[in-house]
């Protein structure tokens, strides 16, 4: 909610008509308003001495003129980093760093800002999961609320363990941060560009898995990562994306061509930030 509402004076005394000086002034009168967003971590993962230890909420100022500037920056939209430069703007603690933030968390900053910048409501084109057709869908964002989680059990260290059921190992696994995201989106583009085979898979799991049965040693994970069963590789994606608090961006759909109800992800086309 709302920390401050946006208001405008203009106050005069015994009905005086009020002067040019006082209407020029009462131009900058207005105050950004702020709102806290819940953080879907709760603070829970990140390390003692963190500045979010614990932390629930982020205070962020609704966007303005600038930061819309900022988001439609030729030069940073090039680099990638238009969105973080944005959301570095409007979060209020200066200690807070967007590379930092683990990606649930800045997710739900994103969305927030979304949200007061240019309204809830964003329409798009999804596939159909059934016959594969394109349709315009509008998702109401702010509909759009936390996975919902069972209990997870975090170590010391802000990690979660998941027993792979194949192979039966311990895997030790940290969430990713903004940092980490934009590295190993960095790490396909060069890959891309030198012509290599695309390991966007393994890449993420040798980021993500700290151990295996206790085992840090790097040289092995990695050597594991890359013999690890298809079966289990699966089932570390999809129950580390089950665990690690997120923003639940799916929606029920019915397509327009063959009428199939289904369930369907958002996806961040251009006109998330852009709108038409």
């Amino acid at each position: 909610m709302p920390r401050n509402k946006a208001r405008l004076t203009n106050k005069t005394e015994n009905n005086s008509t009020p002067s040019t000086t006082d209407n020029k002034k009462s131009l900058f009168d207005f105050v950004t308003p702020t709102e806290f967003v819940n953080l879907p971590t709760k603070g829970r993962f990140y390390p003692e001495g963190h500045v979010l230890h614990n932390v629930e909420t982020i205070e962020i100022r609704h966007m303005t003129a600038k930061d819309t500037d900022i988001l439609t920056s030729k030069a940073l939209l090039k680099k990638g980093v238009a969105i973080d430069r944005m959301l570095e703007n409007v979060i209020v603690d200066e200690n807070v760093q967007v590379d930092d933030l683990y990606i649930g968390d800045k997710n739900a900053l994103i969305l927030a800002s979304r949200i007061n910048g240019f309204g809830p409501y964003y329409e798009v084109k999804v596939t159909c999961p059934s016959c594969g057709g394109t349709c315009e869908h509008t998702f109401d964002l702010n509909e759009l609320e936390e996975k919902d989680q069972e209990d997870v059990e975090i170590s010391d260290n802000g990690t979660v363990m998941i027993t792979l059921p194949k192979s039966e190992i311990e895997v030790e696994c940290r969430l990713l941060t903004s940092r980490d995201e934009r590295q190993m989106v960095g790490t396909a583009a060069k890959k891309k560009k030198l012509n290599l085979g695309d390991s966007t898979l393994t890449d993420q799991y040798k980021m993500l898995i700290v151990s295996l049965n206790g085992e840090m040693d790097r040289g092995l994970v990695e050597k594991f990562i890359e013999v690890m069963p298809a079966y289990d590789a699966t089932y570390l994606r999809k129950t580390y994306e089950e665990v690690v608090p997120n923003i639940d961006t799916t929606n029920e759909i019915v397509c327009q061509h063959c009428s199939t109800e289904s369930t369907v992800d958002m996806p961040f086309s251009a006109n998330f930030f852009w709108p038409q």
